[in-house]
């Protein structure tokens, strides 16, 4: 794809996105005032393209105080730290800067292929990035063609070329997986109206433009699989500093279970900002909200408020997917695991001489508890179901509040003899006993992906005949969530390879053995 910047004949030449759509004209920078002039009225921006550009301001900056085979490395600093400090939220565009920096020891010709080595980079770090998010995207959703939200600019335009979240729904188009993507028009500026939507288009890619405010009410009508996004910094917990109105579309995927991801290279990652509240965020000027394509639109003397980013915390994020691959936001309600050990009671020699039986009575008369468990398992299995199966007959009570939080069918598997009509069966045997489970024939089809719900996991032999009951049907088995598993006795292994969420485990050194209802 075509450079949104790069260095030509000595000097810097990029698009100057504040005319687009309407022109397509490139500036040259000549002197680092300029390029300041440039990065902070947006005529280039995006995490990484900012990045680019501060290594390429350094370099400008090298030549221009180079005399005589004797560069000025004061004069050249005083200009890198003016660049760095021009947009503060975006974390690229300092560390750009310190890599071209890094090589102004050894002169100005070093410094300047420094800058460009980091442009030659930048194309196949974000084609990396997309194709990680596209698996990921495919493991998340259930849907086919998905529908995507994107907000802001994340194409070729951000970067050097390709982009980040828009690279990924570049790489999903290729492969015939998109069905349309939302953009939103990202006020005040309208970088998704002008820019994505631009860029879509260029490519052939279904795309409808929609207010910021309409995003939400999207997600809550159930017309997106999927939100991606950018990134301008990234803390070491995983808080996401992105372009303003990213936030409240993150808690509104969070409410309506749908997958919400983040697309950003590792240069994005700044391990030395701990969390969110102490990411610098920069302010514009009013007129940006005052005025409209230069019409007035609010009173003379209108006050202000306008940020240009907001922080979205981390466990409202499904996952930061870089070049090197996806990472899951470490998310928990603190204590929960210990909650739930404080409510469960031990009861030996139950229902035969030498069972532990974990009994989870106590743990159903904490109705906040129960919430909890069940958002916690909703949160970390969100976009990955869309019906949930309870066995009888304490996973009746989990699975209910499961499929209440997610909005989704429930559908229960019982014991003989209890469900009218047609069904079918699967045996199973435990460590005491041995049992089968029943369900109507027409209780799922094809379409299903299913979270299957027990409150122990023991021996696996519960889960795994339910599971037999929901593939007999002609669905799939996506997660297994259960509120405590006895890792002692592997039952996991028994259902692998899909994956168990257990919000308590009861470590294999423990003497115990099978508990709850279903072994």
């Amino acid at each position: 794809m075509s450079r949104s910047l790069d260095w030509y004949e000595g000097h810097i030449r990029l698009i100057d996105q504040r005319k687009l759509p309407a022109h397509h004209r490139q500036l040259d920078i000549t002197t680092v005032d300029e390029l300041i002039d440039a990065i902070t009225a947006l005529a280039v921006r995006g995490a990484p393209a900012l990045g680019i550009a501060g290594a390429l301001g350094v370099a400008l900056s090298a030549a221009r105080h180079t005399v005589s085979g004797r560069t000025d490395a004061e004069a050249v600093r005083t200009d890198a730290d003016r660049i760095a400090q021009s947009r503060p939220t975006a974390v690229n565009l300092s560390k750009g800067v310190a890599r071209a920096l890094s090589a102004l020891p050894r002169g100005a010709d070093a410094v300047l292929a420094e800058a460009r080595s980091l442009l030659e980079e930048d194309e196949q770090i974000n084609r990396a990035a997309a194709r990680h998010t596209a698996e990921y995207l495919l493991a998340s959703t259930t849907r086919r063609p998905l529908r995507v939200l994107t907000h802001c600019n994340t194409g070729s335009l951000a970067t050097g070329a390709w982009g980040t979240a828009l690279g990924a729904i570049r790489d999903l188009h290729a492969r015939g997986l998109i069905e349309t993507v939302l953009a939103t028009e990202t006020r005040p500026l309208l970088q998704g109206a002008r820019l994505t939507v631009w860029e879509l288009q260029r490519d052939g890619i279904p795309v409808r433009l929609c207010p910021d405010g309409a995003a939400a009410s999207a997600l809550q009508a159930g017309d997106i699989d999927c939100v991606v996004v950018g990134a301008d910094r990234v803390t070491r917990n995983g808080d996401v500093a992105n372009k303003v109105s990213t936030y409240p579309l993150a808690l509104a995927a969070a409410r309506h279970h749908v997958p919400f991801v983040v697309v950003a290279p590792q240069s994005t990652v700044d391990e030395t900002t701990p969390t969110g509240a102490s990411i610098p965020i920069e302010h514009r000027g009013p007129d940006e909200v005052t005025s409209l394509g230069g019409v007035r639109t609010a009173p003379p003397g209108t006050a202000v408020y306008n940020p240009a980013f907001d922080v979205t915390p981390h466990d409202v994020i499904s996952a930061v997917v870089s070049e090197h691959g996806v990472r899951e936001p470490t998310v928990g309600t603190p204590g929960l695991a210990e909650r739930l050990a404080s409510h469960t009671t031990v009861v030996k020699d139950f229902p035969s001489p030498g069972v532990d039986f974990q009994d989870l009575a106590g743990v159903y008369r904490q109705p906040g508890l129960l919430q909890a468990a069940a958002r916690e398992i909703v949160h970390r299995a969100r976009g990955r179901f869309d019906a949930v199966v309870g066995i009888e007959a304490r996973g009746f009570v989990l699975a209910s509040v499961i499929a209440a939080e997610a909005a989704v069918p429930l559908v229960l598997a019982r014991k003989p003899g209890r469900t009218p009509g047609k069904t079918q069966s699967a045996r199973y045997r435990s460590e005491y006993s041995s049992d089968a489970l029943e369900m109507p024939v027409d209780a799922l089809g094809a379409q299903h992906t299913v979270l299957l719900v027990d409150d122990v996991l023991a021996t696996g032999g519960t889960l795994s005949a339910a599971r037999s009951l929901v593939e007999a049907c002609g669905a799939t088995v996506a997660r297994c969530a259960v509120l405590i598993e006895i890792a002692a006795l592997n039952g996991a292994a028994r259902i692998a390879p899909i994956p168990v969420d257990a919000l308590r485990s009861i470590p294999a050194h423990q003497p115990t053995a099978p508990g709850g209802e279903h072994p």
